[in-house]
């Protein structure tokens, strides 16, 4: 990979994280209730609470420590273990800070270590592996909890708006692609 086409990579995945998927949480839990944050339709279920600090787990796991080099202090059972521990506040505080980390270890990283491996939950993986699980990992919950969010609320959360045919994003802090580096 070129490193040119590494740093392009480290760059929008990072925004992925940062620009993309925290605002759209953020925009979608904050109005819920303690309630609603802690809901789940049955025992075999995540709640968005459960989502948010397993989230914030992943990334630090994958990114911080993993990538980065930071100590690894997950505990993976306690994140689906919880229920109604902290207040939105709270949980969502916790994933911002993972996501800032984890922004801040991928800018810093270099593009041409991309290839090099590491060991992260059990797994050799190339830290493109990690960077690239991490950004699947979130956009996929990122879904969960705003569906968790559309079904509980009842409400378009209005992140996209038809112009035409095309898809313009709505969200707080959205830029639209043509106007990307």
């Amino acid at each position: 990979m070129s490193t040119d086409l590494g740093a392009r990579f480290l760059t929008e995945s990072g925004r992925y994280l940062a620009d993309e998927y925290l605002p759209k949480i953020r925009a979608a839990v904050i109005p819920l209730s303690a309630e609603d944050i802690w809901w789940r339709p049955n025992d075999a279920s995540n709640s968005i609470g459960n989502l948010l600090l397993h989230l914030a787990g992943n990334i630090r796991q994958w990114i911080v420590a993993g990538v980065g080099g930071k100590p690894d202090t997950r505990d993976r059972a306690e994140e689906f273990a919880a229920r109604a521990t902290m207040t939105i506040v709270g949980v969502l505080g916790l994933l911002e800070r993972a996501m800032a980390d984890a922004a801040a270890t991928l800018a810093a990283f270099p593009p041409e270590r991309l290839a090099e491996r590491v060991h992260i939950q059990g797994r050799d993986v190339t830290v493109f592996d990690a960077v690239y699980h991490v950004v699947e990992h979130c956009a996929m919950h990122t879904g969960q909890i705003l569906w968790i969010t559309k079904a509980r609320s009842g409400r378009d959360l209005g992140f996209y708006e038809d112009a035409g045919g095309l898809a313009v994003p709505r969200w707080p802090g959205a830029k639209p692609m043509s106007t990307r580096e």
